[in-house]
């Protein structure tokens, strides 16, 4: 382990992405600043909920994992997961939230509470990310390695952001969780149609008037060990409207916030104590020579911090949520990612 806490994993320790199928290599550009993309090529986009947004440009993407690349994995103790909020204290948050919609403050808030575990310090978060691919197939996984600046990011995310096909701008928000599709209730599709109509005017900041639809509504997908409620929303990008643009108008998502947004975050920020970092931001690539792009929302996410292991859970609350039942839909959403994250993988 270096001096920052970051794990030093010798050989593996060049700069790597995976997005889908694709791996990327030959990291020729860093920055902070968005407004970099416009310049071209192909970037692996971090963009955190709490903390310094990441570009990095890679030259190559691959269809096959170049050997030596990916190192192994430790699997963590599942005895030592600690979280920022425990059981009564996150039933405690939902009750405010509720207080505060009660007083017509906000209609839905989602609260998120951090896990944290030890971490190896030669384990890989890219062969982390494998086990993650095997174990919890998601849509809109990936991951992105770049140890000299402390990124370690591995993602199993079901829900898409913001995909960009020339000026053709998408968002597939998820509201509504459960085991099996008979256990979802009233509550769940009033959340998931909230934040649609959130998501619809996040979009109309940057797309053609009267362009912006729901296209699909409260689609039932199955995932690993649950189901959620997602809805597609589309729209037309204006002309001149840059990266910088979209991203100001949108974030962040507006399913890990809350309707109306400002009011919500506001709340998340007197209630959460522990920052969110990369969950519940934006995670993927951008393509800025061909106009396309695939942003997950970055849940069901783990990232290292300072030689620890994080991983994000939440729920939205509502009027009609039950604090017992939120925290055990946190459970629920935890309880499979975090037996991925404590089995062993070697290449």
């Amino acid at each position: 382990m270096d001096a920052s806490g970051t794990p030093r994993l010798g050989a593996t320790a060049l700069p790597m992405a995976r997005f889908g199928n694709e791996y990327a290599y030959d990291l020729v550009e860093l920055s902070n600043d968005i407004e970099s993309v416009q310049n071209g090529g192909r970037w692996a986009v971090v963009i955190p909920y709490s903390g310094q947004p990441v570009f990095a440009r890679f030259e190559s993407w691959e269809t096959e994992p170049r050997d030596e690349t990916i190192g192994s994995w430790v699997g963590v103790d599942s005895s030592t997961w600690t979280t920022s909020m425990n059981r009564e204290m996150y039933e405690r948050a939902v009750d405010t939230t509720r207080v505060a919609i009660s007083d017509g403050d906000v209609y839905q808030v989602n609260i998120c509470r951090i896990r944290t575990n030890g971490c190896d310090p030669n384990s890989d978060i890219m062969a982390l990310d494998a086990l993650l691919a095997v174990g919890n197939l998601a849509p809109y996984a990936g991951a992105l390695r770049i140890p000299e600046i402390g990124i370690h990011i591995a993602c199993a995310s079901p829900e898409l952001y913001l995909a960009r096909d020339g000026s053709e701008l998408m968002s597939k928000p998820i509201k509504g969780t459960a085991m099996n599709a008979s256990e979802l209730l009233e509550k769940d599709r009033a959340e998931n149609i909230m934040i649609v109509d959130l998501v619809r005017n996040d979009l109309s900041r940057c797309c053609v008037v009267g362009s912006v639809k729901a296209i699909d509504l409260l689609e039932v997908q199955q995932h690993p060990g649950l189901v959620h409620l997602v809805s597609t929303v589309q729209g037309e990008i204006m002309q001149d409207v840059k990266w910088s643009d979209i991203i100001e108008s949108t974030f962040p998502p507006g399913s890990i916030a809350g309707a109306p947004k400002i009011a919500a975050l506001d709340i998340i920020d007197t209630l959460e104590n522990e920052n969110r970092g990369p969950y519940c931001g934006a995670f993927g690539w951008i393509d800025a020579d061909k106009q396309t792009a695939q942003l997950a929302v970055a849940i069901r996410t783990f990232w290292v911090d300072g030689g620890l292991l994080k991983f994000g859970t939440g729920a939205g609350i509502t009027w009609g949520s039950d604090p017992h039942t939120e925290w055990e839909e946190t459970q629920l959403k935890a309880r499979h990612l975090s037996s991925i994250a404590e089995q062993n993988w070697k290449p």
